[in-house]
């Protein structure tokens, strides 16, 4: 059984295909890599397998099930996180609270255990927490918990978003171009954490420009062009395929 993959995955915007019969297998327990020119259709793919949009045809399957159809909520409760480009968080609430936001998807308590105030209220309240404070270790933020997210650095917001994912106990996190906007070392940093995460049995799939990072942590990378799938593989073998290479316009970067 094949732990994620899509098959003929397609979605169009009227005239426009953006996604284009895409066939893909994200292997468990790696890192994969979704490369490709601006406007390839990256985020577009990942906005389909996270349900965020639904596709014109084809299928998304995960651990052998059908999860094409499914809400984006139910998806994450299978064990799919994922993080945005723009890193969607609330400016001003503190890291903590931002995380534990994360967890509640794992919670069962409802509007009368909140207006009542019921011992499992309680009791969820305090896991959320816990287990936001573990994963602000985990990301190495642990610090920073009781700071409003407005006043961080665009590292910080990169890792609390991690954190974000990461709360809801997932089993495979999408990763949208997590390294865009920051430093060398903070690029570093944040593909430390994702070999982190790895070692930690969590799947990691991310869409990411930096391709010398790419090139040094990704175990399979497939890249796309104009919405579909131009080539898939190892980074060894992306470097030297002569398509990828036209795409990138001479493959100044890809090297």
């Amino acid at each position: 059984m094949q732990f994620l993959e899509t098959k003929n995955l397609t979605k169009k915007f009227g005239g426009l295909v953006a996604v284009n019969q895409v066939d893909f297998t994200i292997e468990q327990g790696k890192i994969n890599a979704i490369i490709g020119p601006n406007g390839a259709g990256k985020s577009t793919f990942f906005n389909l397998i996270s349900g965020f949009h639904q596709p014109s045809s084809g299928q998304v399957i995960f651990k052998g099930k059908d999860i094409t159809t499914l809400p984006s909520n139910k998806i994450a409760e299978l064990g799919v996180a994922r993080t945005f480009q723009t890193t969607n968080l609330f400016e001003q609430s503190t890291v903590l609270d931002n995380v534990i936001v994360g967890h509640r998807l794992r919670t069962k308590s409802n509007l009368l255990d909140a207006i009542f105030r019921t011992p499992r209220l309680r009791n969820e309240e305090k896991q959320c927490r816990e287990k936001a404070m573990e994963v602000l270790e985990f990301v190495d933020l642990k610090q920073a918990a009781n700071k409003l997210v407005g006043s961080l650095t665009q590292e910080e917001k990169k890792r609390t978003a991690f954190a974000l994912a990461l709360a809801t106990d997932p089993e495979i996190v999408f990763l949208d171009e997590p390294a865009a906007g920051v430093n060398p070392d903070e690029t570093e940093g944040l593909a430390d954490l994702m070999k982190k995460m790895v070692s930690k049995g969590i799947t990691v799939c991310l869409i990411e420009h930096k391709m010398s990072m790419i090139m040094r942590i990704a175990d399979k990378i497939m890249v796309l062009n104009y919405g579909e799938k131009i080539a898939e593989g190892r980074p060894e073998e992306i470097r030297n395929n002569e398509a990828v290479i036209k795409a990138y316009l001479g493959g100044s970067a890809i090297a």
